[in-house]
C-alpha cells in the first residue's frame, strides 16, 4: 500500500515537474511569440505610417496640381469671356450708332417732307390777298366787319357766364359760386335757360364791335395826321387813349338798347322777355332804350380806354423782347401775340370798369318808373356801398380776359385773312 502510494507521489511529482517544464516552455514560447508579434506590430505601425504619410502627400499634391489646374482654365476662361464682352460691346456699340445715325436721317427726312407738306398746304389754303388801300373808306369798313366778328361771337359764347355774373351784381346771395348757380339753372329752369338773353347779346354787341373797332381804327389814324407824326410816334399812349374813348362813345350808343333788353332779360326770374324782339317791343313800350346810357359809358369807355391801350402797349413790349421785328414772324405767331396782349388787356379792364358794370346791371334791374338815372344810382349806391359794386368780380376777370384775348385773335386774325396787317408793332 505503501508503495502503491509513494508511487502514486512518484507519478505526480514526475507530472507536476514535467507540467512544470511544459508551461515553462509554454511561456517561453509564448514570450517569443509575443515579441516577435511585438516587433511585426512595432514593424507594420512604421509602415502604415509610412504610407499613411505617404498617401497624404500624395493626396496634397493632387489636391495643389488641381487647385493649379481649376485657377489656370477659370483664368482662362475669364480672360476669354472678357474678350468675348468686349466683342459683343463693340459690336452693339456699332449696331447703335449705326441704328442712332439711321434714326437721325430717318427724322431729318420725316421733318424735312414734313416742313414741305406743310408749306404746300399753307400755301394752298392761304387765300389771294386783296389790295385795301390803308386808311381808306375801305379799310374802316373791313375794320369794322372784323369788330363784328370778334364781338359778337365772343360775348355770345360765354353768355352763360354772363348770367351768372349779372344775376350775382343784382343779387350776392342768389348762387353760392358758378357751378352752383349753372346746376340751379339747369335743374330749376331747363338747359336753354344758360343762353337767356343769347340774341340781344349778339345784335348788342356785334353793333358795338362795329362800332369798337372800326371808329378805333379811324380815329387812331385821324388823331396821328392831326398832331403829326412826330407828336403821335412820341405820345402814342394819348392818341390810343383818345381814339378808344371816341370810339366807345359812339359804340355804346349802338349797344345800349340792346344791353337793356339782356339785362332785364337776364336778371329776372322768369325772365323779362321770351325772345329779344319781345324784349324790343316791351322795352319801346316803355320808352327805356337809353335809361341806361350814362352808366353804361361809365363802365364802357375806361373799360375800351384800358383795353386798347394796354393791348398797343403790351404787343408793343413783347415785340421789343423778341429777337426778331414783327414782318419776319408767321401770321400764326403774330395772331398768337395779338391773343397774349388780349388776355393781359382784358384782366386790367375787368378791374377798372367792374364797379360801373354792377351798377348798370342794377339800373337796368330796380330802376324804378319815372325815376331819373342819378337819383337811381345814388340810391342803389347808398344800398350796396363800396363794397357792394365789386360783386362777381373774380367771375368777370376770367370772362373779361378770355373774352379779350379771343376778340383780338379773332380780329387780327380776320384782318391777316384779308391782307392786312395785324394791330400792333414795336416801339419805333
Amino acid at each position: 500500500m505503501d508503495d502503491s502510494i509513494k508511487q502514486i507521489d512518484d507519478t505526480l511529482n514526475e507530472a507536476v515537474v514535467k507540467a512544470t517544464g511544459w508551461l515553462s516552455s509554454v511561456s517561453k514560447d509564448a514570450s517569443k511569440a509575443a515579441s516577435n508579434a511585438t516587433e511585426k506590430i512595432s514593424h507594420l505601425s512604421t509602415d502604415t505610417h509610412n504610407k499613411a504619410t505617404e498617401t497624404k502627400n500624395n493626396l496634397r499634391n493632387t489636391v495643389s496640381d488641381y487647385k493649379d489646374s481649376a485657377a489656370s482654365q477659370a483664368s482662362n476662361f475669364v480672360g476669354d469671356a472678357k474678350e468675348s464682352a468686349y466683342d459683343a460691346s463693340q459690336a452693339a456699340n456699332q449696331k447703335v450708332s449705326q441704328l442712332s445715325n439711321n434714326a437721325r436721317q430717318q427724322v431729318a427726312d420725316i421733318a424735312k417732307g414734313a416742313e414741305s407738306e406743310l408749306s404746300s398746304l399753307i400755301k394752298n389754303i392761304e387765300p389771294p390777298k386783296p389790295s385795301i388801300p390803308l386808311y381808306s373808306s375801305e379799310y374802316f369798313a373791313t375794320c369794322a366787319l372784323g369788330g363784328i366778328l370778334a364781338c359778337g361771337l365772343t360775348h355770345s359764347a360765354v353768355t352763360p357766364l354772363d348770367l351768372v355774373k349779372c344775376r350775382l351784381q343784382v343779387d350776392p346771395t342768389l348762387y353760392k359760386g358758378n357751378f352752383h348757380a349753372w346746376k340751379s339753372i339747369l335743374t330749376n329752369e331747363g338747359a336753354g335757360a344758360l343762353f337767356t338773353g343769347l340774341g340781344a347779346t349778339f345784335i348788342g354787341y356785334s353793333l358795338q364791335g362795329a362800332g369798337k373797332y372800326g371808329f378805333y381804327e379811324y380815329f387812331k389814324y385821324q388823331y396821328s395826321r392831326i398832331v403829326g407824326k412826330d407828336i403821335a410816334n412820341n405820345y402814342t399812349s394819348l392818341i390810343y387813349l383818345s381814339a378808344s374813348a371816341s370810339a366807345e362813345f359812339i359804340a355804346d350808343i349802338f349797344l345800349c338798347p340792346w344791353e337793356a333788353i339782356k339785362v332785364k332779360t337776364q336778371t329776372s326770374i322768369p325772365p323779362y322777355a321770351s325772345s329779344v324782339l319781345d324784349g324790343y317791343r316791351k322795352l319801346a313800350a316803355t320808352g327805356g332804350f337809353y335809361g341806361g346810357l350814362t352808366p353804361l359809358w361809365l363802365r364802357q369807355i375806361p373799360y375800351t380806354m384800358v383795353k386798347f391801350a394796354t393791348f398797343e402797349k403790351t404787343v408793343e413790349a413783347i415785340y421789343s423782347y423778341l429777337p426778331r421785328s414783327k414782318e419776319q414772324y408767321s401770321l400764326v405767331a403774330q395772331t398768337g401775340v395779338s391773343f397774349l396782349g388780349g388776355y393781359i388787356a382784358g384782366i386790367f379792364c375787368a378791374i377798372v370798369s367792374h364797379p360801373a358794370d354792377v351798377m348798370v346791371s342794377k339800373v337796368n334791374a330796380e330802376r324804378e318808373a319815372g325815376e331819373t338815372t342819378g337819383a337811381a344810382v345814388s340810391r342803389i349806391y347808398s344800398r350796396i356801398g363800396f363794397g357792394g359794386l365789386w360783386n362777381g368780380l373774380p367771375v368777370r376777370i376770367i370772362m373779361i380776359g378770355t373774352l379779350t384775348g379771343m376778340q383780338w385773335l379773332l380780329y387780327d386774325s380776320f384782318k391777316a385773312y384779308v391782307g392786312l396787317p395785324t394791330t400792333g408793332s414795336a416801339k419805333k
